[in-house]
C-alpha cells in the first residue's frame, strides 16, 4: 500500500504529528508523589513511567505487547572498502535471525518481546553515495512506506534495530550532513575496520557530502541521498509510531541517525522515543547530544540489530511494576511527610 507519494507529503506528515496524552503523564506524576518512597527517589524510572503513560494514553501504563522490528538493507558505498565484511553477510545474518541464532533472538526471548525482521531488496544495494544519490525518490518512499506499515496499532512499546553491511558509513554520512563535522567527526570502527579502512570511511563520507552539497539543507533529501533503505524504514516506523501514539525505544548509532532527520524537521518529533544506550561506535554520544536524547545505559555495546533497545525492556518493566504495584502511603498505613 502506498502511503507517501511525494517527499512533501512525507514532510507534511512529520509536521502534523500528534502530541501525547499529558493528562495521563500528569496522573503518573501525581501517583508517584503518593507511593511509599521519598519523592523522586526512583529517578528516571519515574520519568519513564510518565513517558510511557503519555504515549500509551493511560495513567497505568503496561508492557504486554512489546515488539522488536529489525530492518535490513545493503549499501553501494561498500565498494569504497568501508567494511571488512562483504554485503553478502547482510542476507546471511537475516537467515541467522530467522533461525534464531543471533544475539537479538536471545535478548528478545529473554525480555518477552516479539521479533520481526524485514529485509529490503537485499539483492539490489543502494547506489554508492559517493557517485550518486543512494536512492531515488521512489526507492526512498517505498522504504519509508515499508517501515511505516510495519508498526502495529496498539503496540505497547516498539524497539527498533537494523542490519546492513556498510550502514555505519551511511549513518555517519547522514549525521555529518545534518550536524556538520565531516567524516573525521562521525566515522567509527563499525564492524571492525583497521586504520586504513577508517580512513576510507572518512573519505567516502566527505566525498558524499561534497557530491550532495546542494541537498544538505533538506533533512529528507539527506536521508535519501546518503542513507539506506533500512535507515529510511526506521524513519518511517518512527513516524508511524508517533502517529499511532506508540512509544519507541531507539537502539544505537545507526538507528539514531536514521530517526534524526525527523528532529531536524520538527524539534519535538522524537518526543515519543527514548534512547536505549550510548554505543561504543564513535559519534553516537555526540549524535545523542545533538538530538537532546539521554541514553539509559552504557555497556560498551556496538552490535546493532536492536540488541540494546530490547535490553532496555526490563528497565521499563521495572518502572511500570513500581508505578502500578507499589502501595501508596495511605494504603500501607505509612506516615507521609507532614
Amino acid at each position: 500500500m502506498t502511503i507517501f507519494t511525494t517527499i512533501e507529503a512525507l514532510r507534511s506528515a512529520v509536521l502534523d504529528s500528534p502530541d501525547g496524552d499529558h493528562a495521563a503523564a500528569a496522573a503518573v506524576i501525581a501517583r508517584q508523589a503518593e507511593l511509599t518512597k521519598p519523592p523522586g527517589s526512583l529517578g528516571r524510572l519515574e520519568d519513564l513511567a510518565a513517558w510511557l503513560a503519555r504515549w500509551q494514553g493511560r495513567a497505568m501504563p503496561a508492557l504486554n505487547d512489546v515488539a522488536v522490528l529489525i530492518f535490513a538493507g545493503n549499501h553501494g558505498v561498500t565498494a569504497q572498502g568501508v567494511s571488512p565484511y562483504p554485503p553478502s553477510v547482510t542476507a546471511q545474518m537475516v537467515a541467522n535471525f530467522s533461525a534464531g541464532g543471533a544475539a537479538i533472538n536471545q535478548i528478545a526471548a529473554t525480555v518477552g518481546a516479539k521479533l520481526r525482521v524485514i529485509p529490503l531488496a537485499l539483492d539490489i544495494p543502494t547506489a554508492d553515495f559517493t557517485l550518486a544519490p543512494a536512492m531515488d525518490e521512489g526507492e526512498f518512499l517505498d522504504a519509508i512506506d515499508i517501515g511505516y506499515s510495519a508498526v502495529v496499532p496498539g503496540t505497547d512499546l516498539l524497539c527498533l534495530g537494523e542490519m546492513g553491511i556498510g550502514n555505519t558509513t551511511a549513518g555517519a554520512a547522514v549525521a555529518a550532513a545534518l550536524f556538520g563535522g565531516g567524516g573525521l567527526r562521525w566515522a567509527g570502527l563499525g564492524t571492525g575496520v583497521d586504520g586504513d579502512g577508517l580512513a576510507r570511511k572518512q573519505s567516502a563520507i566527505d566525498a558524499g557530502l561534497a557530491r550532495h552539497k546542494a541537498l544538505l539543507h533538506d533533512p529528507l533529501a539527506v536521508a535519501m541521498a546518503l542513507g539506506g533503505r533500512e535507515l529510511a524504514a526506521i524513519l518511517g516506523a518512527t513516524l508511524a509510531a508517533r502517529h499511532l501514539r506508540v512509544p519507541v525505544m531507539l537502539d544505537g548509532f545507526i538507528c539514531t541517525a536514521a530517526a534524526a532527520p525527523l528532529a531536524r524537521i520538527d524539534k519535538g518529533a522524537l518526543a515519543h522515543t527514548q534512547l536505549a544506550h550510548v554505543s561504543a561506535e564513535m559519534g553516537h554520544r555526540d549524535l545523542a547530544a545533538e538530538l537532546g536524547l539521554s541514553p539509559l545505559f552504557d555497556l560498551g555495546m556496538r552490535l546493532g540489530e536492536g540488541s540494546a533497545a530490547a535490553l532496555a525492556v526490563p528497565l521499563l518493566r521495572a518502572a511500570v511494576a513500581c508505578h502500578t504495584g507499589m502501595a501508596t502511603f495511605a494504603e500501607a498505613a505509612v506516615d507521609n511527610r507532614p
